[in-house]
């Protein structure tokens, strides 16, 4: 039993090092995450908006265009005003069913129910249609379809006949 208490407790043969692979890559993995969490970041960018819109004056021949093809807008006239109506492109646009519409004025065919051709002013270069030969529940549909486009859509210009003193030129 001396023997048992005479001996030294043995120390340690050798030193723990932090060092040690472990600790290595916990190190490296917290400069890795102070880094990402640290780094400048670029500047951010807005996106880029549509042209701005312009509000003009068109005649018949300068409003056909915009009719959806060819990635223009789609405009349309009621009763004088010309609405954007690009946002609603699946039913004024090219294959949809008030494509008619498009880059016209649509202002008896609305007023009437009719998507018809015959509904459109053949003569763009005439006198714009006076709504002549309407019925007072005609023109009521058509300022109600006014109305609805005021509210949905951008005005982006007034409709005149060409020879209008507003009209813009030929070639403008």
């Amino acid at each position: 039993m001396a023997d048992q208490t005479d001996t030294p407790l043995s120390a340690p043969t050798h030193a723990q090092s932090i060092a040690s692979p472990i600790n290595l890559i916990l190190i490296s993995l917290l400069i890795v995450l102070v880094y990402l969490r640290l780094r400048p970041k670029p500047p951010p960018t807005l996106a880029k908006g549509a042209p701005p819109i312009v509000f003009r004056t068109f005649t018949p021949l300068t409003l056909k265009p915009y009719n959806g093809e060819n990635n223009m807008p789609v405009y349309l006239a009621v009763n004088g005003k010309v609405f954007d109506v690009s946002n609603g492109r699946n039913f004024y646009g090219p294959g949809g069913p008030y494509e008619n519409f498009a880059g016209r004025d649509a202002s008896r065919g609305l007023a009437c129910g009719s998507f018809d051709e015959d509904m459109l002013t053949k003569d763009l270069r005439g006198p714009l249609d006076d709504l002549k030969g309407l019925g007072d529940e005609e023109m009521e549909a058509m300022r109600g379809w006014e109305e609805r486009f005021d509210e949905k859509y951008l005005v982006v210009g007034k409709l005149v006949a060409v020879g209008h003193p507003e009209a813009p030129k030929e070639g403008s």
